[in-house]
């Protein structure tokens, strides 16, 4: 029986997360927002949310992928135990704007449950870049909270 791998270091992350936003300021967004490609690379898009305590804008860089007209993500940070802030803020304030290279979307935020979160937790295997989701979703000793954007009718 093998072990589950273990996440990347904190520092690690830390260091690819500012790598990413120096690469979109540099590019000015041209280059590090992007589609996910069916059975490749999982996309990337920028999130906005409102801030659950001091209510200001809040943005972050998430990777995603499709489901029909909605986006998928996963609410971790960097595999740590605690959720990120973004997701606790979308849990306060559901509405939020996702940035897609080019065009921005006013989308509503939940949190997949059942037969939703079994399906999607299944798509997301068909995705490079997840690494081993489930050996790496272990080590948070909880369930990963899969969040659904949907987008909101013009």
């Amino acid at each position: 029986m093998g072990t589950s791998p273990k996440p990347p270091p904190r520092w690690f992350v830390r260091s690819a997360w500012l790598g990413h936003k120096a690469l979109l300021r540099v590019t000015a967004d041209r280059v590090g927002l992007n589609a996910p490609t069916p059975g490749g690379r999982f996309g990337m898009l920028r999130l906005h949310t409102t801030g659950r305590r001091s209510g200001r804008p809040r943005a972050v860089i998430v990777g995603y992928i499709r489901d029909g007209d909605r986006f998928v993500t996963l609410a971790m940070n960097g595999w740590d135990a605690a959720d990120p802030a973004w997701w606790l803020n979308l849990q306060a304030h559901p509405r939020a704007t996702v940035d897609l290279g080019g065009e921005s979307r006013e989308v509503t935020a939940h949190r997949a449950t059942g037969a939703e979160r079994d399906r999607l937790w299944s798509a997301l295997h068909d995705y490079r870049g997840y690494g081993d989701l489930d050996g790496l979703a272990a080590h948070r000793g909880r369930d990963t909270a899969i969040v659904v954007l949907t987008p909101v009718p013009a």
